[in-house]
């Protein structure tokens, strides 16, 4: 792990292997590590040069907790490409596809090619009143018990066929109880006060990088329509959908996440969309 001064404040960041760079930016709350179980080893044997990212808000990241726009967090991700060796692919899951998108929109100079998960170009009411109600727990100090915490966030993310098997369940609910017992840092509720208010879909329309929309047939708080959409919006964009996974499936369903990242940023992708 390395930390870099970019764009004003500290980012913590870590980089493995050869090739050309791949930037991977996670979604809201989450620590760029959880990359590292599937998405990291496949892009390195792929021949990529791998950076992940703690995104402003996450330790050891800046936390800033004073307030955290979606314009910083595209501010760092482009410093921090221009530090590690412009350009780049990039690849973002939810709040990470966002930056990504307007990234791609932005700075189109620093992005080879382009990858948005679970994404959206306008607000989902889901979404929405998901992170408001997390804020208000946290400024109320409500502390759920971790048991049903982890219930609801396995019924949020997952597939209900993930959660058919009982094993995997189990599994699932055991990381997310575990997750629920920390307290939420301040970065993390400043990441949820970020605006997703704006209909961007139009702005979309003039991105010029090759881009890549996945969807996730199960997904409740990004559904593939939405993902559609983008898909729809940016030019030439390609547009895959996952089937069996949720919010979380490049966890889900790794190994069909990973070929179909990877195809498109070897282009050898099929044109799907």
């Amino acid at each position: 792990m390395s930390i870099a001064i970019v764009n004003g404040i500290r980012l913590s960041h870590h980089v493995v292997g050869e090739g050309p760079l791949v930037l991977l930016i996670m979604g809201s709350g989450s620590p760029g590590r959880v990359w590292r179980t599937y998405q990291v080893p496949a892009l390195v044997a792929a021949g990529f040069r791998v950076a992940t990212v703690d995104n402003r808000g996450i330790a050891p990241s800046e936390e800033s907790a004073d307030g955290i726009t979606l314009g910083d967090m595209v501010a760092d991700s482009a410093a921090l490409i221009e530090y590690l060796g412009a350009p780049a692919h990039v690849v973002g899951t939810s709040l990470g596809a966002l930056v990504v998108q307007n990234l791609a929109l932005e700075h189109p100079e620093l992005v080879d090619h382009a990858v948005m998960m679970a994404t959206a170009g306008r607000p989902h009411p889901m979404l929405l009143a998901l992170n408001a109600g997390e804020a208000a727990l946290h400024d109320q100090d409500v502390r759920l018990p971790p048991q049903y915490a982890a219930a609801i966030k396995a019924t949020l993310n997952l597939s209900p066929r993930t959660l058919e098997d009982p094993a995997a369940a189990e599994h699932w609910l055991d990381m997310f109880e575990f997750s629920a017992s920390a307290t939420t840092a301040p970065g993390v509720r400043a990441q949820l006060d970020i605006d997703y208010s704006r209909n961007r879909l139009h702005d979309y329309t003039r991105i010029t990088t090759p881009s890549l929309i996945i969807g996730f047939t199960d997904d409740q708080l990004a559904p593939p329509m939405y993902c559609r959409e983008v898909a729809a919006a940016i030019p030439g964009a390609r547009y895959a959908e996952i089937d069996r996974c949720g919010h979380l499936g490049y966890l889900e369903r790794p190994e069909e996440v990973n070929r179909v990242v990877i195809d498109f940023l070897s282009s050898r992708g099929n044109k799907d969309h």
